[in-house]
């Protein structure tokens, strides 16, 4: 069985924005479904970690795109295991189409959790470290691993919103995935007619659940050159009790 995983999917017209191109949510959903068939091939997936009360939790998420595919586009999404250490594991994507387009590509960094005590657990703990062999060190993903986004006390509470079951996963959190859609509903429809969104981070820092209320705090990134064509926004979400849940960084053509 190859280290890199390729595995195919289409961008469906009801997963897709009124420009007719998939939504930045469904890329990242395709994302964490090919890292799950990827892993469970070899041993190491979420439908065998249940059985030991073990779960891979999602600690960041980076994804830098050219362009997005157009409807009924089939396109793969390539994931491999870029290194792994005692708690966390790093793992790319490559997004490309059937002739070798590529798209752009995503960084993943996952950590693994014990079910009762949501607490990390040891990824060498499984088959004996098997998840060893599956590293890919010479696979090229040209994309910036990205850092801690930084945000000033004076950030702006955009919006608050309340959380329901259709936020809620199989961890029993809210999804992923439903943070970017929430971060990307920030814009309204007008600023999605001249903006393209190039990359999107996104580190999870603690758990939020069904019942939850969410606050959104923004700020304008200053631009680092007068000319850069670039408009980033620094996001910070705290759940009902004051914790902050995760950090985002999106940035715009």
């Amino acid at each position: 069985m190859d280290k890199v995983g390729c595995y195919p999917f289409m961008a469906e017209p009801f997963h897709c924005d009124f420009s007719g191109r998939l939504f930045m949510g469904h890329l990242g959903n395709h994302m964490l479904n090919a890292a799950d068939f990827h892993s469970s091939a070899r041993g190491f997936g979420m439908k065998y970690l249940m059985t030991i009360k073990r779960s891979w939790v999602l600690s960041r998420l980076a994804i830098e795109m050219e362009e997005m595919p157009l409807q009924y586009t089939k396109f793969n999404v390539e994931t491999w295991v870029e290194s792994a250490m005692r708690y966390f594991t790093s793992r790319n994507f490559a997004v490309v189409d059937e002739s070798g387009k590529v798209y752009g590509y995503g960084r993943s960094i996952w950590a693994m959790i014990d079910t009762e005590s949501r607490q990390p657990t040891d990824i060498y703990a499984i088959d004996n470290g098997a998840i060893e062999q599956w590293i890919v060190k010479d696979k090229e993903c040209p994309i910036d691993k990205g850092g801690r986004v930084k945000m000033s006390d004076d950030a702006e509470l955009v919006r608050t919103i309340d959380t329901y079951y259709n936020d809620v996963d199989i961890n029993g959190h809210i999804n992923s995935v439903k943070y970017i859609e929430h971060v990307l509903d920030l814009w309204d429809m007008e600023w999605y007619r001249t903006h393209q969104i190039k990359r999107f981070e996104i580190a999870y820092v603690a758990e939020a659940h069904a019942g939850d209320q969410l606050s959104f705090y923004m700020e304008k990134e200053e631009l680092s050159t007068l000319n850069s064509p670039f408009c980033t926004f620094n996001i910070r979400i705290i759940r009902s009790d004051g914790t902050e849940c995760c950090r985002s960084k999106v940035k715009f053509l």
